[in-house]
């Protein structure tokens, strides 16, 4: 096992290599009550029904053939139960397992799973604190990708990422970069302060994201449609439905990404975010884009400003006993604190800068 020097807590790399993670899969959401969440998420945003109970719904997007995306499972407290990466093969599951012991983090292994639809998967509470979950073996369900006669204005395709609050972004960033994620883009300052950094392993910006924040806790997931239309669709549909207080913020086009976003929130204030359009990021060359945390274009390419809850709020996560994991503070300078101003909404930029599009080179 090594530990970085350049770190002043680092969090130790395993003697071992990591398992080989394909993708973001799927996460597992506890709501306060689960007949409001059904209406949100199916109704409201069309997720299609894999499965269904009393205590959980198994939710899947159009063109995903294994048996869900999203579970809803009834709870006393809204948080986050797994972050669900799927691996390459069953054996890589015994690699999550041996790598996350080496690091000396909580594990626990079920060869029946932990969700409906799902086989041999480890969890852990990672050293980041959040409840990573790794699994390969899986009940396949039909891909609806052809089945027009289901397909909505609005439709949900793919599960795009996660987002992640963490109070030290260098440091989740190497333990990430250890366990095989490439930074697509991330946000600094002229001193080196790092607010937020996307990494990916499938061939997009990002499977999650790190932002700067008391943590742990979860920022949003995201889903992806097929187009912006999609995303002006749901809008629309929450407007008509009268739930337009339940958008946060957009539609909008990120610079960042360059992905065109909404972000909604769930009945428990879980976050949602509808995503789509980004890029290209399988070369193993592909260059990271660092953005200036004073260039209004790197939230949002036209340059409208973050609400302050977008900052501020997000969803607890769960220990491998259920319970919330205690929050720590994020002791660097937020970006919330940097770049909006005292009315709430103005960003604060030196008119003297001339920022340009990321930096790559």
């Amino acid at each position: 096992m090594s530990i970085s020097l350049h770190n002043p807590n680092p969090i130790p790399t395993p003697s071992i290599q990591p398992p080989d993670i394909i993708r973001c899969a799927y996460m597992e959401l506890i709501v306060t009550d689960l007949a409001k969440s059904r209406q949100f998420y199916v109704d409201v945003l069309g997720l299609h029904v894999t499965e269904e109970d009393d205590e959980a719904i198994y939710l899947r997007s159009l063109e995903e053939f294994i048996h869900h995306n999203l579970v809803l499972r009834k709870g006393p407290v809204a948080a986050v139960a797994s972050f669900a990466y799927r691996v390459r093969t069953p054996e890589d599951v015994d690699v999550a397992e041996a790598y996350y012991k080496e690091m000396g983090c909580r594990t626990e292994r079920r060869a029946e799973g932990f969700t409906k639809g799902v086989g041999d998967s480890v969890r852990v509470e990672d050293p980041l604190g959040f409840p990573y979950e790794f699994f390969y073996t899986v009940d396949h369900v039909e891909r609806l990708t052809q089945r027009y006669d289901l397909y909505s204005a609005g439709e949900l395709v793919r599960l795009d990422h996660f987002n992640q609050v963490t109070p030290d972004v260098p440091r989740g960033r190497a333990y990430l970069e250890d366990l095989g994620f490439r930074v697509s883009e991330d946000i600094k300052d002229s001193d080196g302060v790092t607010y937020a950094a996307w990494m990916h392993r499938k061939d997009t910006v990002h499977d999650t994201a790190l932002t700067g924040g008391d943590g742990p806790r979860m920022h949003h997931v995201a889903f992806a449609t097929h187009e912006k239309h999609n995303i002006i669709q749901i809008c629309d549909k929450m407007g008509a439905l009268r739930i337009s207080d339940r958008i946060e913020r957009g539609p909008g086009r990120h610079g960042v990404s360059n992905a065109f976003y909404l972000y909604i929130l769930d009945p428990d204030d879980h976050r949602i975010e509808i995503y789509t359009q980004d890029y290209y990021t399988g070369d193993p060359d592909n260059p990271t884009i660092t953005w200036d945390v004073h260039d209004n274009q790197r939230r949002d390419w036209w340059g409208n400003p973050v609400v302050p809850s977008w900052y501020t709020e997000a969803s607890l996560v769960l220990d491998l006993d259920g319970n919330p994991q205690p929050l720590v503070a994020r002791t660097d300078s937020s970006e919330m604190e940097v770049t909006v101003g005292a009315d709430g909404f103005s960003y604060t930029r030196g008119d003297e800068t001339d920022y340009k599009v990321g930096s790559q080179l």
